[in-house]
């Protein structure tokens, strides 16, 4: 699976369960270095998610990752905290919200 089909799936599960997403209103920005290199954004507002590669909304918290650790961590198969710590991933912003990001790829596996 390549990282727009991640998203894609990724938006289409959340869509059709708001359920773990209801009152959330927040943009994640994934720079991403790899074969599909860009800027991806997730957004999640008034109980539905969306996805856009570039820039288009002002993100609140910024992950920098290989396309291939993305593809990893939102199929639980990249723990975030080692990730964070071995340098495979950085956060600009708030590192709680980081948390909650985990937490929520988690329900929509």
């Amino acid at each position: 699976m390549n990282v727009r089909e991640t998203f894609e799936g990724l938006t289409v599960k959340m869509n059709e369960d708001p359920s773990h997403i209801e009152g959330l209103k927040y943009v994640y920005q994934f720079k991403l270095t790899g074969e599909e290199e860009g800027i991806y954004q997730l957004k999640i507002d008034n109980n539905q998610a969306f996805y856009h590669e570039g820039e288009e909304w002002e993100p609140r918290l910024t992950l920098e990752m290989t396309d291939i650790n993305f593809v990893k961590l939102a199929n639980d198969d990249l723990n975030p905290t080692i990730a964070y710590m071995s340098g495979k991933l950085k956060v600009h912003g708030d590192l709680g919200h980081a948390l909650k990001l985990q937490a929520l790829l988690k329900k929509y596996q």
